[in-house]
């Protein structure tokens, strides 16, 4: 803060004390002077104490995925009624192929002098993408939560679903129905929850002594499509069961299944990840894990609003647990 206050000062030519007034609300400083102050703290990047931020200080930014997929709505609705309960108005923001992309939305935010940031379904959880927008919100420390997994080392806290959880609770469903030759379908390489489900299950396979072949594993595109493609690669290699990242990869599953000539779940167990919307409707309906987006939504609201407010908040990662939704997508090996 003393840092702070001497170099604003020396950037306006006034004394530390005028900026000092001008920080705390206080008297004493004219129209002028004020509005340099804070135009002075913008440009150096610098937060606006938030009583300084007017209206604008009450929006958060709600930065999602293309919501195809109904897990991300779900969420925006949780997090954005915990929001309004704390006087704050979410602003969505869904990236789109070929639209706005995550760090134009993050400018624009900044703009707009956002409180606060929420990522679900970002660019932070693949490995290999650009992520020096995130560590812009970590430097200028505006309050910023990612939902599930990020990459290591960008600084800020995390609401994630446990996937090692999920991953056991699947894999020790589907062994004690008979199944062996256990296929994954799961995100692109470098997306770290579909490291993180991998690597669970082959520690978790192994020690109940099932098969763990590379062969067995294909990655794709979150979307039906994707899961049609990579399940129809699987299943000629003799899996009788497929663990999925997404209830849509799941979806992408079965379709490919029946694109075969093959029954789910009388020829092959479908698992997907989520529980999302409609998924008990499905044919057959679907056994899925389920997130549990109303606690985590709501512990994201709470961490984000106690970090505007000036509390601490430890950039660390807060495990919740899944819940395995047994359905009709999975039945005994025969």
């Amino acid at each position: 803060m003393t840092r702070r206050l001497a170099e604003v000062a020396r950037k306006v030519g006034v004394s530390e004390a005028t900026v000092s007034r001008v920080l705390n609300g206080r008297s004493g400083v004219s129209a002028g002077t004020r509005a340099a102050v804070l135009t002075a703290l913008d440009v150096m990047g610098y937060e606006r104490p938030t009583q300084l931020r007017g209206d604008r200080a009450r929006l958060v930014g709600l930065v999602l995925p293309e919501l195809q997929n109904p897990i991300f709505p779900a969420l925006a609705e949780i997090m954005g009624n915990a929001l309004a309960q704390q006087g704050f108005t979410p602003v969505l923001c869904t990236r789109t192929a070929g639209g706005v992309s995550e760090a134009e939305y993050v400018e624009l935010l900044l703009q707009q002098q956002v409180s606060g940031v929420v990522f679900a379904g970002g660019l932070y959880a693949q490995a290999d993408a650009v992520h020096s927008h995130y560590h812009h919100l970590a430097e200028r420390r505006l309050p910023t939560v990612l939902i599930n997994a990020a990459v290591d080392h960008l600084g800020l806290p995390q609401i994630s679903c446990d996937d090692a959880v999920a991953v056991e609770q699947v894999v020790g469903h589907l062994s004690s129905l008979g199944h062996e030759k256990i296929g994954l379908v799961l995100g692109p390489n470098d997306h770290v929850p579909s490291q993180r489900k991998l690597e669970a299950f082959r520690a978790y396979a192994t020690k109940l002594g099932l098969p763990v072949l590379d062969e067995l594993v294909e990655h794709g595109m979150f979307s039906i499509e994707g899961g049609h493609a990579a399940a129809a690669r699987l299943y000629p290699r003799g899996a009788t069961a497929v663990l999925c990242a997404s209830d849509l990869l799941a979806l992408g599953a079965i379709r490919a299944a029946r694109r075969q000539g093959l029954s789910v779940p009388e020829d092959i167990s479908v698992v997907g990840y989520d529980d999302s919307a409609l998924m008990n409707c499905t044919d057959p309906p679907l056994t899925t894990t389920r997130q549990p987006i109303e606690a985590m939504g709501r512990a994201v609201v709470e961490l984000l609003v106690k970090r505007i407010n000036g509390g601490e908040v430890a950039a660390e990662e807060l495990l919740f647990a899944p819940e395995l939704v047994v359905r009709g997508s999975t039945a005994r090996r025969t």
